[in-house]
């Protein structure tokens, strides 16, 4: 692993594109555009603290215009938020936001870095967002980030002289960025990185600043702009065909889970900088002005310069073939450049251009998506040389195994092929992100490889690398192995070729709720991922628990089938939680995983390798009514948890409703933001309100404020106003101040034991201003704040009940919090207890 990241770092890694998608192809425009960009050496690196906080217009702008290296620096990976286009939450969630954030920077031309700070949910304070990060952990992520990127400038999104007027995260990026902009040159400041790295001081720090930050327009415009730097950020370029703000509402729209798609906007729009540290340059239009970017900044950089301006200033757009030659010779002065970082950075990118002017194709591709440690795999080799140009295919070698050592002369379009059998070795480390590895902690990932921090990706397993030969110049280029296919609807696809252990299980559910004493078939489905294997499944439990057989025999003949076996589980008689955990033995190997698909058209599919358990739980819990009616918003997995406690819940299609067919639940539900997401919803509403007068219950989840159109502002059936206000820490105390009311006495007696083991949140975007037919049953709030009373309201409406909630019951339903279980159970039982007490009195 470490001589492979060392690859990284190296010449020898030449990447060519996303791992799903076709190599990518390069019009003359695009290769000049690339040439002025080589020409220019400046960096710039962007710091805050998510996916979507970038700020993608200055990001292209600096990439494209500009031309400097650009990059950003998300602290987070943005786990702890919600998703719009499915059901991932969490870790899995940080894993989809990441390739949505490198989607991002492969259209508005940046690279994305992280820190291992692990996006808990929203923070108040930066104090509060540091304690829990470890703050001298993530700080040093962030001056090696600075110490590896060697930045001129570094930009900052948020302020970090206004804490506590915004997310503590975004803030507490801003502060660990100025404080490490000066760590990174000080010798005495994380001293273990300095094998591995050389301090490095930036020239210049800024915050990107607004009239927003001002509180007005009109304030900004009064304000004084000594220190500010102002930007065009709306320029057209001719030679791509698009303006830099076209490019950037493309890459801020890659931002799909979080809702962010979004028109594309044109014309002249300025961006301001406000200098922080450094010297203030003398054209406030040029953000580089007084740091030289030419090639004379590097020792033996001239004489490449003298090369590449001549070519740059001389382009041929008809036949940049005619190129090479001086561009093989740039390539041969680059290597003896002894400046490491610019000498690596040079060549990826120069490479990279004579590549695309060659239209040199080379990719290595499996028929298979995955294989396993100690099978063989066949390898599909292909070099196409598409120009008149003389180009030898010196060797071919499959990390440091040797394929092929006789030269060939690669003529025009006339492609070399060979297909080889390649043994993957048995210590070969499983793919999966690599911050996933191990277990964390809530505020920071464990990461065992410090060479790994701040990688966006784990480095592929295996990478083919092909030695040219170009104009005397000897040349390696790495291609990684990937699984190509077609599909009739969608045509030729990658996607990356992952290393998986011969089998993994899951549970169908995550959480195991046992709302009595009963005994519970618990499915277990083993996954093959080679032909042919044979084991045993056993499962671990806790103390009080009883399984019916200690372990069972398996036999999957075909890779990809699966088998599913069966256990059945008995509780204890009273209340108790623990994990259950299946082991897979095959072959004297143990192994715990299980396997998670995360595949959407704009990312490439991601496989992840998880800890394969559910959470079990004895609950003494009661409930009242059958049927519950559910209609998804963003995507939440409550249906599931309600079912586990036996409710019989059905999904309901918006545009199917009415009041008639609502009539036949005993509750209807809304999934978290139905409002902000489900347009159909605006021509239901009345719908929905009809069937509370008519006896009904609705339980609505949080939605955000303003995020939907104006027919709902009355979302209902009285005056009700949605707030920003929310209860960020978990253990927050809780009130109940309506104690006497049904919501917290039937079926179950609610205390406020019910609100320990809470995960990431109390609830948010509470109500704040609500008519009086509403009562609020719950009062809580964070440390040094005014209380709420918003998190819980009900109002009788016709003969039913209207409830808004802001609880997060999505995020503790899932993961088997039993308060919120019986909490949630007397939400969907409400007006029940009269029915109950009629048919006592019948009885």
């Amino acid at each position: 692993m470490r001589h492979l990241l060392g690859l990284l770092s190296c010449i020898l890694l030449i990447s060519s594109t996303v791992l799903s998608q076709a190599p990518k192809t390069s019009s003359p425009a695009d290769i000049y555009h690339s040439i002025e960009k080589l020409n220019f050496l400046g960096t710039a690196l962007y710091i805050a603290a998510h996916p979507d906080d970038e700020n993608t217009r200055l990001i292209s702008y600096l990439s494209n215009n500009v031309k400097a290296r650009t990059g950003y620096l998300s602290l987070t990976r943005g786990d702890g938020g919600q998703n719009l286009i499915g059901t991932e939450l969490r870790e899995l969630l940080g894993v989809l936001r990441t390739q949505e954030l490198l989607a991002a920077r492969r259209v508005d031309g940046g690279e994305q870095l992280f820190t291992r700070a692990n996006d808990f949910g929203y923070s108040k304070h930066p104090k509060e967002t540091l304690e829990i990060w470890n703050k001298e952990a993530i700080l040093g992520d962030v001056v090696r980030a600075i110490r590896k990127f060697k930045p001129d400038i570094i930009i900052n999104r948020f302020d970090h002289r206004t804490p506590g007027s915004t997310h503590g995260h975004h803030t507490s990026s801003a502060m660990l960025s100025v404080e490490a902009f000066d760590l990174a040159n000080d010798t005495n400041a994380y001293p273990e990185q300095l094998s591995a790295t050389n301090p490095w001081q930036p020239k210049r720090l800024f915050f990107n600043t607004s009239w927003w930050f001002y509180g007005s327009e009109e304030n900004f415009k009064k304000a004084d702009k000594t220190n500010l730097l102002q930007m065009d950020v709306g320029v057209y370029y001719p030679m791509l065909g698009k303006s830099n703000n076209e490019i950037a509402s493309l890459a801020s729209s890659q931002h799909l889970c979080q809702g962010f798609g979004r028109l594309t906007t044109r014309g002249s729009e300025n961006e301001y900088i406000e200098l922080l540290k450094g010297d203030l340059p003398n054209d406030k239009s040029n953000i580089f002005d007084g740091i030289d970017t030419s090639w004379s900044r590097v020792k033996g950089g001239k004489e490449v310069g003298d090369i590449l301006y001549k070519v740059e200033n001389n382009f041929n757009f008809k036949d940049p073939t005619v190129h090479l030659p001086e561009l093989a010779k740039a390539y041969g002065l680059i290597q003896k450049i002894p400046d490491t970082h610019w000498k690596n950075r040079k060549t990826q990118e120069l490479v990279a251009i004579m590549t695309a002017i060659m239209g040199l194709h080379l990719e290595a591709t499996t028929k298979t998506p995955s294989s396993t440690p100690g099978e063989t795999v066949s390898i599909d080799l292909e070099a196409l040389n598409r120009s008149a140009f003389k180009v030898i295919l010196k060797s071919v070698r499959i990390n440091e195994e040797k394929v092929s050592t006789t030269p060939i002369t690669l003529h025009n379009n006339n492609a070399y092929k060979n297909g080889v059998n390649f043994n993957i070795p048995t210590n070969t480390s499983f793919t999966s992100p690599y911050w996933l590895l191990e277990k964390g902690d809530l505020g920071i990932y464990k990461v065992k490889d410090k060479e790994l921090i701040g990688l966006p990706e784990t480095p592929r397993a295996f990478t083919v690398n092909f030695t040219i030969e170009l104009a005397g110049e000897t040349i390696p280029i790495s291609r990684p192995v990937r699984y190509k296919y077609a599909r009739p609807d969608k045509g030729e696809l990658y996607q990356p070729f992952e290393i998986l252990p011969q089998a993994t299980a899951k549970f169908k559910d995550k959480v195991l709720i046992f709302a009595d004493a009963a005994p519970k078939r618990i499915p277990v489905t083993i996954k093959a991922h080679k032909d042919s294997i044979k084991g045993s499944i056993a499962l671990t439990f806790g103390a009080g628990w009883q399984i019916d057989k200690s372990q069972q025999e398996f036999f999957i003949a075909k890779k990809d089938d699966e088998q599913t076996v069966y256990f059945t589980l008995t509780p204890p008689a009273t209340e108790n939680e623990t994990f259950i955990t299946p082991i897979l033995k095959l072959n004297g190997q143990e192994i715990k995983k299980e396997l998670v698909t995360i595949a959407y058209d704009h990312i490439p599919t991601q496989t992840v390798l998880l800890p394969s358990e559910a959470k079990v739980v004895r609950l003494n819990i009661e409930k009242a009514g059958e049927n519950i009616g559910y209609i998804m918003g963003a995507g939440d997995e409550v249906p599931t948890s309600l079912a586990q406690i036996g409710y019989n819940v059905q999904l309901i299609d918006p545009a199917s409703i009415t009041a008639e067919s609502l009539s036949k639940y005993d509750a209807v539900v809304m999934g978290i933001r139905a409002y902000n997401v489900v347009d159909e919803l605006e021509f239901k509403q009345r719908f929905i309100l009809e069937y509370v007068k008519n006896g009904g219950t609705v339980i609505v989840q949080y939605n955000t404020a303003s995020r939907w159109r104006d027919q709902f502002e009355k979302i209902a059936p009285y005056e009700l106003t949605i707030s920003r206000d929310r209860v960020t820490n978990e253990n927050s105390e809780v009130k109940i101040i309506a104690k006497n009311h049904s919501l917290v006495n039937f079926p179950n007696k609610i205390t406020t034991d019910d609100f320990n083991g809470w995960v990431q949140e109390r609830g948010l975007y509470f109500p704040n201003e609500w008519s009086p037919e509403f009562t609020p049953i719950l009062e809580m709030s964070d440390q040094g704040e005014k209380s709420t009373k918003g998190s819980l309201l009900i109002a009788p409406y016709g003969k039913g009940n209207y409830i808004y909630t802001g609880l997060s019951f999505f995020r503790e339903l899932p993961v088997g919090v039993p308060g919120a279980y019986k909490l949630f159970s007397n939400l969907l039982s409400v007006g029940k207890d009269k029915v109950v007490s009629k048919e006592k009195i019948k009885g």
